[in-house]
């Protein structure tokens, strides 16, 4: 890749909407591909971003594809092998990841997103010209394409224009790009709202994700994920037509889940939060349960502007940087051959929902199954007992084997018979 020093363009092959881990990834992969990219970001970096802080599989495989994993390996962070669950009867079960044979390193991470973004946009950086503290207000459309972006620059106190061959919004879940495209609007059945802080002191931490499901949230849960020196990420998220028809007040329940549940009151009894219980953010999450579009005349949405969070898990880091790649992958191509119509870049929507759709949809089922506490419970007190179911859900965790398989009736009359 060829590093750049803010040359800026008369014309960009593409303009990044947001430096986050789509948008970045993005960048990094179109300039690979030899292509002239401008990066906005509204922030200034490093900066904070709230978020459950972790790095999946999925993400992992992402960074060795731009060259980054060790960057990232060298960040304060929480290594992790396996994810843990426990259900309403209070039923606890550990299950290993898969570990990679090939690769020496954890099978995933937790990284706080101050650190993670940081290396992902000082990498993109290098590559691509970007201006910081740039808040785009308007897509610049011109016969039925979008053209270029207008925005105002916080150094400059001035609205500038760009303008780019594509245009990708890599803009988070209240993404200004989706909305100007019409398409923006969050359905309150397909979003999760939640809450997170970071807390010392929590006793019983292992190398696990902990994703316990709790009464009082149903058919939500609540998380406690490692980071780095005996700190934790922890949190609760729900649906939000869930929060609005139950009349759940979500950080009341973290609060008195951490003080009063049997499971926790005990590991959580020495512990403290970093910045007092005011340090507890909340976020909204646009999940990949709706199949947004994507696609458009001059423009792609990648990440949580295209509303690719995990139903069931509330991730979106994995989709978000292969989302970018793919986009990054589909633009460059479409750039070559001169045409970056709408039905040109529907070859991005085709090959990110035929890796992820399926993926989703289990998800989303699996999201469907917290609303039926018998079931859950059972599922999760059969592979407490059970080294074989448990191993089949380490498979399809992993994605060695189809998640699919996680609900269709040959799995569940396994559970039974388990």
């Amino acid at each position: 890749m060829k590093l750049r020093k803010n040359r800026m363009e008369s014309v960009y092959d593409a303009i990044i909407v947001g430096g986050g881990p789509g948008g970045s990834c993005c960048a990094l992969r179109l300039a690979d591909k030899g292509k002239k990219v401008l990066l906005l970001e509204k922030a200034t970096y490093p900066r904070d971003k709230t978020c459950g802080d972790a790095v999946s599989g999925k993400t992992v495989k992402s960074l060795k594809t731009l060259g980054l994993l060790e960057q990232v390996q060298a960040q304060p962070k929480g290594d992790v092998y396996g994810c843990a669950f426990s259900s309403t009867n209070m039923d606890y079960v550990e299950i290993p990841f898969k570990q990679d044979k090939a690769y020496a390193g954890a099978p995933g991470y937790c990284v706080r997103r101050y650190n993670l973004d940081n290396v992902l946009f000082s990498n993109a950086k290098k590559y691509s010209d970007t201006i910081e503290g740039f808040s785009v207000t308007e897509l610049i459309t011109e016969n039925n394409f979008v053209v270029g972006v207008r925005g105002f620059n916080s150094a400059t106190k001035k609205v500038e224009e760009y303008r780019g061959k594509v245009i990708i919004g890599a803009d988070g879940a209240n993404s200004i790009v989706a909305a100007k495209l019409g398409v923006g609007k969050n359905d309150p059945a397909h979003e999760i709202i939640a809450l997170r802080a970071y807390y010392k002191g929590i006793t019983g931490m292992k190398n696990n994700i902990e994703l316990h499901f709790v009464d009082s949230i149903l058919p939500g849960y609540f998380w406690i994920f490692p980071l780095e020196d005996g700190t934790a990420n922890v949190g609760v998220g729900m649906v939000t037509d869930d929060i609005k028809k139950k009349g759940i007040d979500l950080r009341k329940a973290m609060i008195s889940i951490t003080k009063d549940h049997p499971l926790f009151k005990e590991r959580f009894a020495n512990s403290s939060i970093e910045g007092g219980e005011a340090a507890i953010k909340g976020w909204t999450l646009p999940v990949g349960s709706f199949h947004r579009k994507n696609h458009f005349n001059g423009a792609l949405l990648i990440g949580d502007a295209a509303s690719l969070i995990d139903p069931f898990t509330g991730e979106g880091i994995g989709n978000a940087s292969f989302s970018g790649i793919t986009a990054a992958d589909v633009a460059a191509k479409a750039i070559d051959e001169g045409n970056v119509s709408e039905e040109r870049l529907k070859e991005y929507d085709t090959a990110l929902w035929k890796e992820i759709g399926p993926e989703l949809g289990t998800s989303y089922n699996l999201q469907k199954w917290g609303r039926h506490k018998f079931l859950l419970n059972m599922i999760i007190k059969k592979a407490s007992r059970s080294q074989k179911i448990r191993e089949v859900i380490s498979g399809m965790l992993a994605n060695e084997l189809p998640r699919g398989d996680l609900i269709n009736p040959m799995f569940l009359l396994q559970v039974l018979m388990a």
